[in-house]
């Protein structure tokens, strides 16, 4: 008898939906991939600019000024007890955070189009390395703000200790509203100016140049559908540790629709990753 060898072929088939399972546990394997490209953003962010990385310092403290003299000087706003310069500059460090980091996550998947295309790995590392790389101007940032106290001789009490807190908060709201921008930005090209108006319009309709406590009481609830105005309030609660900084029900919707944009992000973001690689 003639013995005949019988040589099996595997077949590799990539289909959508099934790595589900082992999606978040991909998260985990590929967290090199997510170092990488954070470092690789945040060194390539101020490459070959004449003054670098203190880029993050002037663009937060000439808002300030304008704030302060605009709120503080001319129209004469309340400032919670504390020097105007720090009222304002305790909610420019959110806010900056907040609209770095949308800018950002919605053009990730775009800048990243080659690697999409070519390599699988699970791409929501793709937008949140972009937000770590918002969070190292941050804490940059939080340097002016030390600077300021410094200056005014101004000390916070025991409600510092909680200001995690709300940077956990801060995160929350950039990602999940990062993730719906970015997908989105993949189906349809025209975000890429939509996104820019989106955050000089919620600069002006956050309570950024001045207190939430300015808004009339029956229209604070409704103003707290912004889902900043719980960050913010929460970081001018922690710093300046004035109880008007907070109106409760308001923080509790604001807080409400943070989680709710988070998880919906992360929904909708899952739902169209798996047409990234063809559109994109």
């Amino acid at each position: 008898m003639r013995e005949q060898s019988i040589v099996s072929k595997q077949e590799l088939i990539i289909e959508a939906g099934r790595t589900e399972r082992q999606y978040w546990r991909d998260l985990w394997r590929y967290r090199e991939l997510f170092y990488f490209l954070a470092w690789r953003d945040i060194i390539v962010r101020y490459k070959q600019t004449a003054i670098g990385i203190a880029w993050a310092l002037i663009r937060p403290f000439l808002t300030m000024v304008v704030f302060t003299v605009v709120f503080g000087n001319l129209a004469k706003l309340p400032s919670e007890g504390a020097p105007y310069p720090i009222l304002v500059f305790a909610a420019m460090l959110p806010w900056q955070f907040f609209a770095n980091a949308l800018s950002e996550c919605s053009n990730s998947l775009i800048t990243n189009s080659n690697l999409i295309s070519k390599v699988y790995f699970p791409r929501l590392i793709v937008p949140t390395s972009s937000v770590i790389v918002s969070f190292v101007d941050f804490l940059i940032s939080g340097i002016i703000l030390l600077g300021l106290m410094a200056w005014y001789n101004y000390i916070p009490d025991w409600r510092i200790l909680t200001l995690p807190l709300f940077i956990l908060i801060a995160f929350a709201a950039a990602i999940g509203a990062g993730l719906w921008l970015a997908a989105l930005n993949v189906e349809y090209r025209d975000f890429r100016y939509i996104v820019p108006f989106i955050v000089q319009f919620g600069l002006y309709i956050s309570p950024v140049g001045f207190s939430s406590s300015i808004v009339p009481q029956q229209w604070r609830l409704v103003y707290s559908l912004n889902p900043m105005v719980s960050v913010i309030d929460g970081f001018r609660w922690a710093i300046i540790g004035n109880e008007s900084s907070i109106y409760v029900p308001g923080f509790l919707l604001s807080l409400g629709l943070v989680i709710f944009l988070l998880i919906s992000g992360v929904w909708y973001f899952r739902r169209m990753e798996r047409t990234f690689a063809d559109v994109i």
